[in-house]
C-alpha cells in the first residue's frame, strides 16, 4: 500500500519545549524512511484540532500528530470534525511527557522507533470516547482517545498543568498529585454506570478507552482500545494515607483488589455532584461536571507497526 501524501502536525511546546529543539532531526528521519509531508507548527491551545480539521477537509488522508497525549487528542478531534473522519489515517510520535495513550496503542514510545512506524500499512481501527460536560456555564462536548474522568484526577492534572515541567514520565503528574492531597476532599456523587444509578462518595471516576494514565499509571489493566466498551474505575471514600499507601497498585494495575476501588465496564457513564466536580480528559482539565462519558465504536484509524 503506498502511504499518501501526510500533513504532519508539530506541538513544539511538547515535552517541556523539547519537542521544538527535536523537530530538525525528526524532518530528516522523515524524510529518510521516505515519507512525504508537509508540516504546520501549533500555536496554542485548540490549534492543532483547527490545523487538523482543516487538513482533512483539504483532502489530506494521512495525518501524524508530534507531541504529548493533548496533542494527540486535538488532533483525533480534528479529524472527526471532519467530514471525512472514516478515510483518515492517524499517525503518532510521542514527544510529549505522558505518552500514555502510545503505551496502550502499542506505538513505540522512543521517537526515532515511531518515525520508522510512520510508513507501516498497518492499520487499527479504534474506538473513541465521548465527554459531555460544563464549561462557562455551558454544555460543551470533546472527544478522547485515551482517559477521561472527574474527581481528584482531574484536580491533580489542574494542578500538574500549573508547575514547571521539567522531567518527563510520571514525575510531573506525581508532584501535581502531592499538590492536590493537601486540600482535597473527596465528593458525594450520583453515579450512574449503564443502566445502573446509585449515590457515592467517591475520591475519583476515571473512565477509559486505553490503559494509563498519569505517566504510566495501569488505570485500566483490562482495556481494549477496540472492544466497544469503556472501563470505568470508581475510586470510593479513600483516606490520604491510604491513597498514598496504594498508590504502588495502580502502578502495577493491582487497584482492583482494594476493597473502596471498583472495575467495570460500561456503554455510558454519568456523574452529578452538588459540589464542584473538575472534569478531565487525555491529560487536560476541560471543565466542571455534571458529566457523561460514551463511546462511539470504531471511529478512528490509527498507524501501527
Amino acid at each position: 500500500m503506498k502511504v499518501p501524501h501526510a500533513k504532519v502536525i508539530v506541538n513544539p511546546a511538547a515535552g517541556a519545549n523539547s519537542t521544538r529543539r527535536k523537530w530538525p532531526h525528526l524532518h530528516r528521519l522523515l524524510t529518510h524512511i521516505g515519507l512525504s509531508f508537509d508540516h504546520d507548527y501549533t500555536e496554542g491551545t485548540g490549534h492543532a484540532t483547527e490545523l487538523a480539521r482543516a487538513a482533512a477537509s483539504d483532502g489530506y488522508r494521512y495525518l501524524v500528530a508530534v507531541g504529548g497525549d493533548g496533542t494527540v487528542n486535538e488532533v483525533a478531534n480534528g479529524i472527526l470534525h471532519s467530514a471525512d473522519a472514516g478515510s483518515v489515517s492517524l499517525g503518532i510520535i510521542s514527544t510529549g511527557t505522558g505518552s500514555d495513550f502510545v503505551r496502550s496503542a502499542g506505538i513505540p514510545r522512543n521517537y526515532v522507533s515511531a518515525c520508522s512506524c510512520l510508513t507501516s500499512p498497518q492499520r487499527r481501527l479504534i474506538d473513541i470516547g465521548i465527554v459531555e460536560y460544563r464549561k462557562n456555564g455551558q454544555s460543551s462536548k470533546r472527544f478522547f482517545v485515551n482517559v477521561a474522568g472527574i474527581g481528584f484526577d482531574a484536580a491533580a492534572v489542574e494542578a500538574t498543568e500549573q508547575l514547571p515541567k521539567y522531567f518527563g514520565g510520571t514525575i510531573p503528574y506525581l508532584a501535581g498529585l502531592l499538590r492536590t492531597l493537601v486540600g482535597y476532599r473527596n465528593k458525594s456523587v450520583e453515579l450512574g454506570i449503564g443502566d445502573r444509578a446509585e449515590k457515592a462518595r467517591v475520591l475519583s471516576v476515571v473512565v477509559s478507552n486505553g490503559n494509563y494514565f498519569g505517566g504510566g499509571m495501569r488505570i485500566a489493566p483490562e482495556a481494549s482500545l477496540d472492544d466497544s466498551l469503556l472501563d470505568v474505575c470508581v475510586i470510593g471514600d479513600v483516606g490520604k494515607f491510604d491513597l498514598l499507601k496504594s498508590l504502588p497498585m495502580v502502578y502495577k494495575g493491582t487497584h482492583g483488589d482494594h476493597p473502596k476501588v471498583r472495575m467495570e465496564k460500561a456503554g455510558k457513564v454519568t456523574v452529578e455532584s452538588a459540589e464542584k466536580v473538575l472534569v478531565h480528559a487525555d491529560g487536560e482539565v476541560l471543565g466542571e461536571g455534571p458529566a457523561s462519558f460514551s463511546l462511539i465504536p470504531a471511529a478512528l484509524n490509527i498507524v501501527v507497526q
